[in-house]
């Protein structure tokens, strides 16, 4: 399959597999023998790639959580859960297609679930705000998750945003009030929340829809407090030293796994979710179903206190106090 994206690093995999587009059509138009050679260069561009992801830098992570043929959030809802229900707006403004939600089932077991959506091409992009809620869209998000408390639904949410809208209207509509409104509420949730990095994981944009009883990250997802563009300009002044705030702020699955800030990774197949989402989705399903059942034996005390003493516990250091 040729993809219509290519990352910086994936140059030497897309000539080997346009070479294999090149030799499956001339053995189309009945060419001499191609299957030899085709099937030695799809072993190759399969080692290749598997090589390249093996050693990925957590700057080149950071573009494939971007990358434009990754699964959104909607693709997983769809793939994921059963019956899904959309529901829309906050009662209070506008309805925001930043983050989109509403009523599932996972296994039967009916589910609120939200999360951010950015858009495909450019028309879908300008609508979803390039994946950057306006509060309404958080109020939004608080709405549902008052309804599945009501009901007594767990709730799963899905992060992928650059972060919130810094906007003036959005400032003027009480774009840090809503994401501390919804920091606090989350806290004290009586049901279960599980929260999955599926892309990008941008400051409190994310968080305001993350804080959870389990935090899962898709392998090739990013989760942290400003992006590498943002961190290398604010203490470099230079945006091309992305590379090393990217290092510096551990914002790939496996450092954050080692920090205790996330719960789980969710594997990907080599190459990332966009070149085999119905892998992905299966994998995730699994996770998110056994979290579930994990955490539907706790009852509601259990759940808040252990909530609590997970955001607690992150950050906690010993200092040394000979020097």
């Amino acid at each position: 399959m040729v993809y219509r994206h290519w990352l910086d690093f994936e140059k030497s995999v897309e000539e080997i597999e346009k070479k294999i587009e090149e030799l499956k059509l001339r053995q189309s138009e009945g060419g001499g023998r191609t299957a030899e050679e085709i099937d030695k260069l799809e072993k190759k561009s399969k080692k290749l790639l598997r090589d390249i992801y093996s050693r990925l830098t957590p700057s080149q992570i950071t573009q494939v959580a971007r990358h434009p043929d990754r699964p959104y959030t909607a693709d997983y809802i769809t793939a994921v859960f059963d019956e899904f229900m959309e529901l829309h707006g906050d009662r209070c403004f506008k309805d925001d297609p930043a983050i989109i939600g509403g009523l599932a089932r996972l296994d039967g077991v009916p589910v609120v679930v939200i999360g951010q959506q950015k858009g495909r091409n450019a028309k879908e992009k300008v609508l979803r705000n390039f994946g950057m809620p306006h509060p309404e869209g958080y109020r939004k998000a608080l709405r549902l998750m008052d309804l599945a408390e009501r009901f007594g639904r767990p709730i799963f949410t899905f992060i992928d945003t650059p972060g919130a809208y810094p906007g003036i209207g959005a400032e003027e509509r009480g774009q840090s009030e809503a994401i501390a409104a919804n920091l606090m509420a989350m806290s004290a949730l009586g049901v279960p929340v599980i929260s999955t990095v599926v892309g990008e994981g941008g400051s409190g944009g994310a968080l305001a829809i993350g804080v959870a009883d389990r935090m899962l990250m898709l392998e090739y997802s990013t989760y942290s407090v400003i992006s590498p563009e943002g961190c290398a300009a604010i203490l470099w002044k230079d945006g091309s030293k992305a590379d090393l705030a990217a290092k510096s702020l551990r914002i790939d699955a496996q450092s954050l796994l080692k920090l205790g800030i996330i719960d789980r990774i969710v594997k990907e197949p080599v190459g990332g979710a966009h070149r085999d989402a119905p892998s992905t989705f299966k994998s995730l399903k699994t996770a998110l179903a056994a979290q579930m059942k994990d955490l539907a034996s706790m009852d509601t005390d259990a759940l808040v206190e252990n909530r609590y003493k997970k955001f607690r516990n992150i950050g906690v250091y010993a200092e040394d106090r000979r020097f």
